[in-house]
């Protein structure tokens, strides 16, 4: 009986291994776009047609445009925007963020990021899952660099003098990103203002206020 288990654990364990492919199995794999397949993913594009430009992005020179509510723009390069990077398991961002801009806090579900400090002084933090909740914080500078665990609500901060500017590394050509205020109070249908007032804590009147907001 006691062989039979460990059997069945070892097929368990090599079936998982087998279905976990984590490296491509090809030079390339360029996203194709407007395929209608769906994998896990997207389709490769015909390697013969495959030409230099679809392993380049141009414009993070470009400053983005802060004139928003939250005094801030992420210029992401994902493979929406440069479709080699398909399978690659990577992407970045350029964050541009004015002076006491906030880039707010959000998640990243497939990946940790990695953040490099340009220019200005940037206040960064994240908060650890429950029970604990515990916000890690920094104020880096020019230079510095700092991690976001997987997963994890974040936020960046412009606490200097003018304008901030860093470049994002992230472990995902498809990182994904949850806004927290606008998943929660600008989800398409609302969320009952019964749910999100006994959530935080406050009227539903309040709930409804910021549910109009976004």
């Amino acid at each position: 009986m006691a062989k039979s288990v460990l059997l069945i654990c070892f097929l368990v364990l090599v079936f998982a291994f087998a279905a976990a492919d984590n490296s491509p199995l090809q030079d390339f794999c360029v996203a194709e776009a407007g395929s209608s397949v769906l994998v896990n993913g997207q389709a490769c594009k015909d390697p013969e047609t495959v030409q230099a430009n679809n392993f380049s992005f141009s414009g993070l020179h470009l400053p983005g445009n802060k004139s928003n509510p939250v005094g801030s723009k992420v210029t992401p390069v994902t493979v929406a925007q440069l479709p080699g990077l398909n399978t690659l398991g990577i992407s970045m961002a350029r964050i541009d963020i004015a002076l006491w801009g906030i880039n707010p806090p959000h998640t990243h579900p497939r990946a940790s990021e990695i953040l490099l400090v340009l220019e200005g002084t940037l206040e960064v933090g994240f908060i650890t899952s429950n029970p604990d909740n515990r916000l890690i914080s920094k104020i880096l500078q020019k230079g510095d660099v700092f991690v976001f665990p997987q997963g994890l609500i974040h936020y960046q901060r412009n606490t200097g003098y003018g304008n901030a500017v860093a470049i994002a590394g992230l472990g995902s050509e498809n990182p994904g990103v949850i806004t927290i205020a606008n998943v929660v109070f600008g989800s398409m249908p609302d969320i009952s203002a019964d749910i999100l007032a006994k959530a935080f804590k406050v009227d539903k009147t309040v709930v409804s206020q910021l549910q109009s907001k976004f």
